[in-house]
């Protein structure tokens, strides 16, 4: 990380997992749906997604960029839970994404 604006981001996403962890008495990294849950809410609550970023990544879509950014970063995280294939890693995301995206705790929106 060479600029501030990054390391803000990184700790803001971080941060979301300890929330995560933290509300949830049952939270399991080894069950996909959960790890995919807090991916979700990390990548779409920590800006990491933001049309800004997606440019200088070489990602240049108008619409929709924002939620193709936090699939795409979801599948990337869970490829590392050696408990999650592919497949299982995609089902889940897909299974809780309007759930997952739409939780914004602990902020009222979504920045």
């Amino acid at each position: 990380m060479q600029i501030q604006d990054e390391v803000n981001q990184v700790l803001i996403h971080e941060l979301i997992h300890a929330y995560d962890e933290c509300r949830a008495a049952n939270l399991d990294w080894a069950n996909c749906a959960h790890h995919a849950c807090s991916e979700i809410r990390a990548g779409h609550l920590s800006g990491d997604c933001h049309y800004k970023r997606e440019l200088l990544r070489g990602y240049l879509k108008i619409r929709g960029h924002e939620q193709e950014c936090v699939k795409r970063r979801v599948m990337k995280s869970m490829s590392g839970n050696p408990n999650c294939s592919e497949s299982a890693s995609r089902d889940a995301m897909e299974a809780i994404w309007d759930v997952c995206y739409n939780d914004t705790k602990p902020f009222d929106r979504a920045p």
